[in-house]
């Protein structure tokens, strides 16, 4: 069995993914792959987690915790998301930096399900858009609590990920950007439910039309309407196209006030971001998805 854990991470996809996944139900299903809500499975991990206390679970265990959360009978591939795989949205800091558990968290995942072959989705983005997405959520404090003593410079991916691949121990890790998400989401989401491209894919324009709006999307339904044989190359290029010309207004961009940060320690962290993509994107062990 391929066991799919979409982690986040925080401030990435949300439930989009589940949303889009749902829409799919019906032929995922039939072709032998099952969407596992959170509230099908959150409770049945966080409790086999503490039990086993970093330990494995038995082959009984595992068929147990299988058996509660399925209601498909013996389905090749079982799907689940949620950004709370990575813990709260205070877990997004430490004072070593960007997610200091995400191996452990990840290690964890796969010692629940020891016999299946797991395989690991997860979005990253710029740490400045980061937190400033997250510190509203945050009910443990302010940005101090929040970074615990992380200063902007400290805010690096390529550790984190590093530390992951080598957790995940040569399964399957895909990684994308959040900000590329908007043209490549129809193959993020294939990818997840192991979908095929010439197979209809309902909620495609899920991200699309949160920028654009109800006419964007028309414009964009209109741009697409001639094309023959559209290409992924393509497609991208058009949304592309009709994003620079019909966005609603402010959704493009992001203001950043977080204490302390001016307009330099953004630029730099950015830097830093791109810098730390472009070694993720060639790190071996890892499936990068490229707009």
């Amino acid at each position: 069995m391929q066991l799919v854990f979409h982690v986040g991470v925080h401030g990435t996809d949300g439930d989009r993914m589940l949303k889009t996944l749902l829409n799919n139900r019906n032929w995922l299903l039939k072709n032998g792959t099952e969407v596992v809500t959170p509230n099908r499975h959150r409770g049945i991990i966080d409790e086999a987690l503490a039990s086993l206390d970093g330990g494995a679970a038995s082959g009984e265990m595992e068929g147990i915790m299988l058996d509660a959360m399925l209601e498909s009978d013996a389905p090749a591939r079982v799907v689940m998301s949620t950004p709370t795989f990575m813990g709260a949205p205070g877990r997004v800091c430490g004072r070593e930096g960007l997610y200091p558990q995400m191996a452990a968290r990840v290690a964890a995942l796969m010692r629940l399900f020891p016999s299946s072959e797991t395989e690991f989705f997860l979005a990253i983005r710029n740490p400045a858009t980061l937190l400033a997405e997250v510190l509203p959520q945050f009910a443990g404090g302010g940005y101090d609590e929040l970074v615990q003593g992380c200063g902007p410079q400290d805010l690096r991916w390529r550790e984190p990920i590093r530390q992951l691949v080598q957790a995940a121990g040569g399964r399957r890790v895909v990684i994308w950007c959040h900000e590329d998400v908007p043209l490549i989401w129809p193959e993020v989401v294939r990818l997840v439910g192991g979908m095929p491209a010439d197979v209809p894919l309902a909620g495609s324009l899920l991200y699309m039309h949160e920028l654009l709006g109800d006419l964007g999307i028309a414009r964009l339904r209109e741009a697409m309407a001639g094309q023959d044989q559209l290409t992924v190359a393509r497609r991208r290029q058009i949304y592309a196209e009709v994003l620079a010309l019909h966005a609603l207004p402010g959704m493009l961009d992001q203001v950043i006030e977080l204490p302390g940060w001016t307009q330099e320690i953004v630029d730099e962290v950015t830097r830093n971001y791109r810098a730390d993509v472009a070694e993720i994107a060639v790190l071996p062990g890892v499936e990068f998805i490229l707009p």
